[in-house]
């Protein structure tokens, strides 16, 4: 009988491994939604090595690069023409959802991808030259008083996309109008850092996890960060703009969904995975190398998040005119 038990037991976790086996992609794929060096980059090597490390994926993890609408092109590429890619998965952060709240990927909603992780969390942060005059948060706010249009404001994305909002919410609570600013937009978040050493843009707005390098290397100051309240580590000694007298907070959330026709067998192994990563205290370490602060949601609890945020961020929207 306990021959059966063994014989049995062994069978079905022998089955197991192979339908797990056979459900690993062979070419797995992350699709970061913009250029080399921002959000959404940093989004798809954390993936990329936290995965190989924790060895829960054998097959190297490529990272490719499909830059436009700050995540439109690749989401209508996901949607329309990679529904069913059992091997992709593709960067989202909590700007994606701000976009899908106004409609800017076209004919496609939250409800046209299967959301697959939530991985981390970092917050906005408003960030200058070392070099530049502007030593406090303050001092930023008194010159966009006197001249808003006189201080070139830098992010990635046009008006209405994530990091605009986050100048656009600063810019209102200091009773400044938003339509007032100078803001110049780039494609993701590594050309406004560019633009910062150039002397191009004076400041930028981004999520601070985009400047802790170059913060590290002592090439550039953050005047505040976005947060409830301090951070954690070597961003304990930044203020937040709220304990500066601005009540502006902007989390940024950063995540993985896949096409809407992955199966469900694809989709639990990828969701397996992620779990088993997100409880893994190498991870945690490895996320603190990110620049990431914890957040781990994956299934039901994930998709109902979202569905929740884009209905606060539509709102949102609509409150600056930017819904029609």
């Amino acid at each position: 009988m306990n021959n059966r038990l063994t014989y049995a037991a062994l069978l079905t976790s022998g089955l197991l491994a192979a339908s797990m086996a056979l459900a690993e992609p062979k070419r797995p794929e992350c699709i970061a939604p913009a250029k080399p060096g921002g959000g959404f980059d940093i989004t798809c090597k954390l993936a990329q090595s936290g995965l190989k490390d924790a060895g829960l994926l054998k097959a190297p993890m490529r990272v490719t690069y499909m830059p436009g609408g700050i995540g439109a092109v690749a989401y209508n590429a996901v949607v329309a023409l990679r529904p069913k890619a059992a091997g992709v998965i593709t960067a989202w952060s909590s700007g994606s959802l701000l976009n899908l709240a106004q409609g800017k990927f076209g004919r496609y909603s939250e409800n046209d991808v299967r959301w697959l992780a939530a991985i981390g969390t970092d917050y906005g942060a408003v960030i200058v030259h070392r070099d530049s005059p502007l030593q406090t948060f303050d001092d930023l706010i008194a010159r966009l008083k006197e001249a808003p249009s006189d201080l070139v404001i830098g992010a990635g994305g046009t008006v209405g996309s994530q990091d605009w909002m986050q100048a656009a919410l600063i810019a209102r609570s200091a009773g400044i109008a938003p339509d007032k600013l100078r803001y110049v937009a780039f494609e993701g978040g590594g050309e406004p850092m560019t633009a910062l050493f150039g002397g191009h843009v004076q400041a930028i707005v981004s999520g601070f996890g985009e400047a802790t390098a170059q913060l590290d290397a002592g090439n550039v100051r953050i005047l505040a960060v976005l947060a409830e309240e301090r951070l954690p580590g070597k961003m304990a000694n930044i203020p937040t703009a709220k304990e500066q007298g601005y009540d502006v907070v902007w989390p940024i959330v950063r995540g993985f969904y896949m096409g809407p026709q992955v199966s469900d067998e694809d989709f639990k192994w990828w969701q397996q995975r992620f779990e088993t990563l997100l409880a893994d205290d190498g991870f945690n370490t490895k996320r603190e190398q990110f620049d990431l602060l914890p957040l781990s949601k994956t299934g039901t609890e994930l998709e109902q998040f979202v569905h929740e945020q884009v209905a606060e961020y539509r709102k949102l929207a609509d409150e600056f005119g930017l819904i029609q």
